[in-house]
């Protein structure tokens, strides 16, 4: 095991195995010349079938970069494939770079300093990776609409994370929720994502708003057009594992009352790319 991997995050042996083999097929084959969503849905696909698993980088202690490659639940899924992506096309396949990645998708500003400073709402998370230049926003220019959401989801459910059990972390924690909630973000009423729909690409990122009071997002993915109709790639709860959805995403969101529409971000590859071993707590 790589010692400075070892020490910076936590990152099992049988994860560096799957990231070594993966980035060393991608280099073999030149896959740093794919566009970074025709690589993000490669990647993606190869992981089918991997099994759905919650609170797959919760842990006690202090917060450090949790790296797990084999079971996944829907948010860890996107910034896995998108790490793993990115690190392809930097020109730095191998296993510290892919954490590099992973750091930077993850935290606000691309830094650990602390619980509060992973990104957990959705819309909070893309709203820090598109100021870091690694997605667009795509939401409004598709027909999406603006709303304000009260987000508390974290803080209301103190109980159920244990580092929040700490005043000094459940007070920092309502900030961060406090900014998240001043800002207007817009999604696509599901009433309207057939006309939106012709506007997504292969690989762009979906997440599944909500109605429910305290949280912005209950699900994301990647799409991937069938018959020019969207279907999700994703990890799947019901489904308990990897899968490309057999429906799509219009039947999909009319499955429940809960699930009110769709936020859609676009991958792009960023000027410069963070390398080499910088997974270091900051």
């Amino acid at each position: 095991m790589d010692k400075k991997v070892e020490a910076a995050a936590v990152f099992p042996t049988e994860d560096q195995k799957i990231c070594e083999t993966l980035l060393g097929v991608a280099l073999r084959r030149n896959d740093k010349e794919k566009a970074l969503p025709e690589l993000v849905v490669a990647l993606a696909r190869q992981f089918l079938g991997a099994p759905y698993q919650p609170q797959t980088i919760e842990r006690e202690g202090a917060e450090i970069l949790v790296a797990n490659l084999r079971a996944f639940d829907c948010v860890t899924f996107v910034e896995s494939i998108l790490a793993l992506a990115l690190a392809i096309k930097s020109g730095k396949a191998n296993c510290p770079n892919y954490l590099a990645q992973l750091k930077k998708i993850r935290y606000r500003r691309g830094r650990i300093a602390g619980y509060p400073s992973r990104l957990h709402y959705f819309t909070d998370w893309l709203w820090d990776n598109e100021h870091k230049g690694l997605v667009i926003n795509m939401t409004e220019r598709l027909g999406g609409i603006p709303v304000n959401k009260n987000l508390v989801e974290l803080t209301r459910h103190r109980d159920d994370h244990p580092p929040l059990q700490d005043d000094a972390v459940f007070r920092k924690m309502q900030r961060v929720e406090a900014a998240c909630s001043r800002r207007t973000f817009h999604f696509i009423p599901k009433e309207r994502w057939r006309e939106a729909e012709g506007g997504v690409a292969d690989g762009d990122i979906i997440a599944i708003t909500t109605n429910r009071e305290g949280i912005d997002v209950l699900h994301v993915g990647f799409a991937v057009l069938v018959n020019k109709k969207v279907r999700l790639l994703h990890a799947s709860s019901k489904a308990g594992a990897v899968v490309l959805s057999t429906i799509t995403l219009n039947c999909y969101l009319r499955e429940r009352r809960s699930r009110s529409g769709v936020i859609v971000a676009r991958l792009r590859t960023p000027s410069s790319l963070p390398q080499g071993n910088g997974v270091e707590n900051g």
